[in-house]
């Protein structure tokens, strides 16, 4: 007697797939997080396990099929707008493909689960690395900035960008009785960044900025 089913096995694997990647997501306190993992991933498994036991022999991914349109509702839950700035999609990805390792596991096809819980973790675990190299070099962000209206002089502000070799767009500009509100994209590396950060800190003109990267 089997101490332990294919089933069984199968659901544990999920389980421990599951929580692999939740651990990088819980780590980086994102919206989907530890247990959010693991209920994906074992759920995919036991979708598929299910539709492969119902299904007729010619039809048996009838309800595996519908696991991306499941997963495709819970992961539109973790993607919204900040600012200019769409946040949760990289979330967003991960439960989707969870979702994948689950399948693969559920339907027994073990070795192309391990290997694509390998390439996940190399994603979201070793290429952090190399994408915040890359921010260092390049980075968009999105400004919001509060003049006192008597004071301010938008060409200084011009000079100052192209003085530091930042691209830049001026994306809405709102006035009223005593202040001038302006959202602009401004794209550059980070040193330059931090150098207009400093100018804006110094303008006696500017009463208030806050920046969210893109």
């Amino acid at each position: 007697m089997e101490l332990i089913s294919e089933e069984t096995a199968r659901l544990l694997l999920a389980l421990v797939v599951g929580a692999i990647i939740g651990i990088e997501r819980e780590y980086s306190s994102k919206a989907a997080g530890f247990r959010t993992m693991i209920l994906i991933c074992v759920g995919s498994a036991l979708f598929t396990i299910i539709s492969m036991k119902i299904g007729a022999p010619d039809n048996e991914d009838r309800m595996a099929a519908n696991i991306l349109t499941g997963i495709g509702f819970l992961g539109a839950g973790v993607v919204f707008k900040e600012g200019f700035n769409v946040v949760g999609v990289t979330t967003a990805a991960t439960i989707w493909v969870t979702a994948a390792l689950g399948t693969a596991i559920g339907s027994g096809d073990y070795r192309l689960a391990l290997e694509g819980t390998g390439v996940v973790i190399l994603v979201l675990f070793l290429l952090e690395y190399i994408q915040n190299k890359i921010t260092t070099f390049h980075e968009k962000r999105s400004y919001k900035i509060i003049f006192h209206k008597d004071q301010v002089k938008l060409e200084d502000l011009e000079k100052t960008l192209n003085a530091i070799e930042l691209s830049h767009m001026k994306v809405n500009e709102t006035k009223n009785t005593d202040e001038l509100r302006i959202t602009m994209e401004v794209a550059g590396s980070k040193k330059k960044i931090d150098l207009f950060n400093d100018y804006l800190m110094d303008l006696d003109t500017v009463k208030s900025f806050d920046s969210n990267a893109g």
